[in-house]
């Protein structure tokens, strides 16, 4: 039996965060490549390619979140929330092809090549200032977002940041970090080439923000690409809606029991359970009925709702999962026990 939630998550914070931060980027960007062509900084052009890769992201971010909020339809049953998935997916793409690249270009040449003269230093500091001051404000409201997210779901922040399934903001905070340390590491790489005249500095700082980049996408990247393939709800929902399920009076036992997201806040719940046997096939499919709707009013971010009949006795099933879950697991996954309700010390668990 299947129920369906046809609500679509809000993103309105998430949307003035990215909305915020691309602002600031777009205006950042003109200053810095101002200032990169004035004082002849590779550092400086490099922290140009940052802001202008950081505004992509934002354009990138704004489409996500725009087709994640797209209705279910014929040929997308489930809707269109892996959509900010996989433009999120490309934010980080960006963050490296358009700037950690260039970053290490800009950087090896200058090392590499012929010392260049710095002009106008003053320029550089100024610009920087100025824009520690805008990505601060940008980095506050990701901050503020993340950690309002946090405190809803109960966890900690750095759990936030961990298990999130909203990478919008995650993307916003991860990058205007990163975009801080670059400003530091770009103000060092001016300065210590204004105090030994080595333009060698300058470099140094460029590839360390090149660096600096390609680690905040491969961390975005390699996050976005979990959610694309489909990671299972928090184990906490998971737990809640074994609770909720094996409360039931008709039910036996839940034999198997899997979760997926399909969305920022839109879990897919697929259940086996073995119902008791004195039970009618029209007792069933109302039992079924009602254990989901009990199950979506309890539990918002449940927005589907599958539920198969079958005999825990079967021993194809019960090998199935303990092949997918086995016994233990490390924390923040879900063992066949833990599915099952049953101990791990020696009950055997009802698949």
């Amino acid at each position: 039996m299947a129920e369906k939630k046809t609500e679509l998550p809000d993103s309105g914070e998430s949307t003035l965060t990215v909305v915020l931060a691309g602002s600031v980027n777009l205006a950042i960007a003109v200053l810095k490549l101002i200032a990169g062509l004035i004082t002849g900084s590779a550092a400086m052009l490099s922290e140009a390619a940052h802001s202008v890769a950081d505004t992509f992201t934002e354009i990138l971010l704004l489409t996500a979140l725009k087709a994640s909020t797209r209705p279910a339809d014929r040929e997308h049953p489930f809707g269109y929330g892996k959509a900010r998935y996989f433009w999120s997916l490309l934010a980080a793409v960006s963050i490296f092809t358009s700037g950690a690249v260039f970053a290490l270009y800009e950087g090896f040449s200058t090392i590499f090549g012929e010392p260049e003269e710095q002009t106008s230093p003053l320029v550089a500091y100024i610009v920087l200032g100025i824009a520690f001051l805008l990505e601060g404000t940008s980095w506050l409201q990701a901050l503020r977002q993340v950690r309002g997210e946090a405190r809803d779901t109960g966890r900690s922040f750095g759990d936030e940041l961990r298990h999130s399934d909203d990478p919008t903001s995650k993307t916003v905070l991860y990058e205007d970090s990163a975009a801080l340390v670059g400003l530091l590491l770009a103000f060092a790489g001016v300065g210590l080439h204004q105090l030994t005249g080595s333009s060698v500095w300058d470099g140094v700082a460029s590839v360390a923000i090149g660096v600096l980049l390609a680690g905040v996408a491969f961390l975005l990247g390699r996050t976005n690409a979990g959610l694309l393939i489909g990671r299972q709800a928090d184990p906490s929902l998971v737990f809640a809606i074994r609770d909720a399920f094996n409360s039931a009076p008709e039910v036996d036992a839940v034999v198997d029991l899997q979760t997926m997201l399909i969305g920022t806040d839109r879990v897919l719940v697929c259940a086996r359970v073995d119902f008791d046997d004195t039970i009618t096939a029209g007792e069933l499919e109302r039992v079924c009925v009602r254990m989901a709707t009990d199950l979506r009013a309890a539990q918002p971010d449940v927005a589907e709702v599958f539920i198969e009949p079958v005999p825990r006795s079967d021993e194809e099933l019960r090998a199935a999962v303990l092949a997918r879950y086995g016994r233990s697991t490390r924390p923040a996954q879900v063992s066949v026990d833990q599915v099952s309700g049953t101990r791990a010390s020696g009950e055997e668990p009802a698949g």
